[in-house]
């Protein structure tokens, strides 16, 4: 709103006396006033400090302010007039004009008084934008705003003029584009390029170094397909559980009727899991192979927990599917329309994991028939390659966990004889390892976290998917920007002095309140901070979905750990599947199985990096009504302005 001015004429109120006035008089008299008010109001105007009055709107302005907050008009435009050239060539020169000629010119762009050589509009408009290069920003005020912008150039209904000056428009334009400049600025003001990094000689590995590589490896399937069994099968053999508490397990499961769930029980351990006889959270068990330290991550099943398995599963580095081989429930797993196993395998897939090992479980059920495991074989084979997995990436391993047939060693049964490929701890040690990034800055996804305020301590569990840590090591908490030290590490619930990428750990924090810390957040290297935002533009592909995706609708986002509502805010552009171009501008809506540049907005900002920068921080999953509707990458992360 205009400021409220008083202008200080004051009248006498004590005058009462009435009886000598006549009409003559009355009108001398407030011709008198409103002269007297006039040249008061002049004066104060005159002797006005620090603000400027809008020619346009009349709005009184800061002094600060190059343009008024109100119409966006220029305090100072650049050009009124092109002045005249003489006929020997002499060089032109700009006059800023007064408020009064704007408004008697009404913005317009003025024409030369000469008849002579008058330079051309496009000459002038590649001058002005050449002086405001050399010259930079008029003022260093506060930018206007991208929307307050917009607002002037498509209702220019102030200026009172329906065409606007070239000079003004080259004018706007480049104190818009100054505006973002500095926007930009200030927003990256502080964050170093990773470039720049040189990671300690304590951050690389040794060839030397003793102990076995770290495996996250994710085991995932429709619900009962014996995920839980499987592993606390495995689990049992190695000598990671003792026969004392398989006993107690089986002993624990006859009682409440469930005597077949004693091997599940070991990942399964908080009571409403075991009632209900299914997985709700992932399990994170340790035991070593000849080749590898394996971390186990067991997956929910069910439909109403993939979100769960999503934030629990998105660390591993290859991953086992389980299948059932009964007849009917394989077929149940397929299914399209509540079929764990195809949602599953292109999460995991969308997780970055190439390397699947397909457990064919369940075989006693089906007298351990080949026919059987060919026919699982043949239609699941056609729905991974559809993922993106290559045939060369994919065991097959036929077993039964409950009868121990197949796993850390050859099938005993004769049954299974027709079987010659490896069990399934041979074809985990036949993973290879990928790629892991030492010389990047630390980043650790927060999975979990644990608080022990008695001891003034906060542990953090994740994956370090860059850089190393050790112990006393200065960390960054995202998104709280809190600085902490590392008290101590833990890998397989013994302490280390060092975890380096690749590593699942436990990170103990001191010096930080345990508010600070949460699941979803990022532990990183305090001079290189991870992005946070809430304004994203993706790269997705539509996954089936019956309802088609338009700007408004509202999903369920998922990155790494963390979970936000969201919605489609536009719409870019449709893309070629085989070449990955622009096949379609602006598109309407999206469909099932098209690939799409969309913007999203976020209910609360999330720690991000683009994907070209930090896979494990740049993958998404957009889920809706319980299923995951589109997979997709981030692609650039939009600064907005407030």
């Amino acid at each position: 709103m205009p400021r409220k001015v008083h202008y200080g004429v004051d009248y006498d109120d004590s005058y009462d006396v009435y009886e000598d006035y006549d009409d003559d008089y009355a009108d001398n008299y407030d011709y008198e006033v409103e002269q007297n008010a006039s040249e008061t109001m002049a004066k104060l105007e005159a002797d006005k400090s620090g603000v400027w009055r809008c020619p346009i709107c009349t709005y009184d302005n800061e002094d600060s302010m190059s343009a008024c907050d109100i119409c966006g008009v220029l305090r100072n435009p650049l050009v009124k007039a092109i002045a005249k050239m003489d006929i020997d060539g002499a060089p032109f020169k700009f006059d800023a004009p007064s408020p009064d000629d704007l408004v008697s010119n009404g913005l317009r762009s003025v024409k030369s008084k000469s008849k002579g050589n008058i330079l051309s509009k496009k000459e002038t408009k590649i001058q002005v934008e050449s002086e405001l290069v050399a010259k930079g920003p008029v003022s260093s005020s506060v930018p206007v705003t991208r929307e307050r912008r917009n607002g002037v150039s498509e209702n220019d209904s102030a200026s009172g003029s329906g065409n606007k000056s070239e000079v003004f428009d080259t004018r706007m334009k480049a104190e818009t584009s100054s505006s973002k400049t500095r926007k930009e600025e200030i927003i990256d003001e502080g964050k170093t390029s990773t470039s720049q990094y040189n990671p300690e000689k304590w951050m690389i590995p040794d060839k030397l170094d003793a102990g076995l590589s770290q495996l996250n490896l994710a085991i995932v399937g429709h619900v009962d397909s014996g995920k839980s069994t499987l592993s606390g099968r495995l689990l049992h053999l190695l000598g990671r559980i003792s026969q004392k508490e398989m006993h107690k397990y089986e002993k624990e499961a006859k009682q409440q009727g469930k005597g077949s769930f004693a091997f599940a029980w070991a990942m399964d351990e908080s009571v409403e899991e075991r009632e209900r006889g299914i997985t709700m959270t992932v399990g994170v068990a340790f035991f070593t192979s000849r080749k590898y330290q394996i971390v186990l991550l067991d997956s929910p099943g069910h439909r109403d927990f993939v979100p769960n398995m999503i934030s629990g599963a998105t660390q591993a580095d290859a991953a086992i599917i389980v299948v059932d081989a009964s007849l009917g429930s394989f077929e149940a797993g397929i299914d399209a329309t509540g079929g764990q196993t195809k949602e599953h395998a292109q999460l995991v897939r969308s997780f970055g994991v190439e390397q699947v090992i397909v457990v064919v479980n369940k075989m006693d059920v089906v007298e351990y028939s080949k026919e059987r495991f060919d026919t699982v074989k043949e239609k699941l084979r056609t729905f991974l390659r559809s993922c993106g997995f290559k045939d060369s990436s994919i065991l097959w391993v036929p077993a039964s966990a409950m009868e121990n047939q197949n796993l850390v060693a050859n099938a005993s049964d004769v049954r299974l004889s027709w079987f010659k490929g490896p069990c399934l701890l041979d074809a985990i040690d036949s993973l290879q390892l990928p790629t892991r990034d030492y010389s990047k800055p630390l980043l650790m996804p927060i999975c979990d976290v644990v608080k022990l305020p008695s001891q003034g301590q906060v542990s953090a569990c994740g994956k370090l998917e860059s850089g190393a840590i050790r112990t006393g090591f200065k960390v960054m908490v995202m998104p709280s920007r809190e600085i902490a030290t590392v008290r101590s590490l833990e890998k397989d619930s013994q302490v280390c002095n060092i975890a380096r990428a690749g590593d699942n750990v436990t990170v103990n924090l001191q010096g930080i309140e345990g508010n600070r810390v949460t699941a979803g957040g990022m532990i990183c290297h305090p001079d290189y901070p991870v992005q946070i935002s809430n304004y994203l533009e993706l790269k997705i592909l539509v996954l089936d979905i019956s309802t088609p995706i338009v700007i408004g609708s509202q999903f369920e986002f998922h990155i790494h750990h963390a979970k936000e509502a969201a919605r489609v805010v536009r719409i870019l552009s449709l893309l070629d599947p085989k070449t990955g171009k622009t096949a379609k501008k602006s598109p309407r809506c999206l469909l099932a199985k098209q690939n799409a540049i969309v913007e999203v907005a976020l209910q609360t900002p999330v720690c991000v990096e683009e994907y070209n920068n930090c896979r494990a921080l740049g993958r998404v999953f957009l889920r809706a009504s319980g299923r995951t509707i589109a997979l997709g990458i981030v692609t650039q992360i939009i600064k907005r302005e407030e």
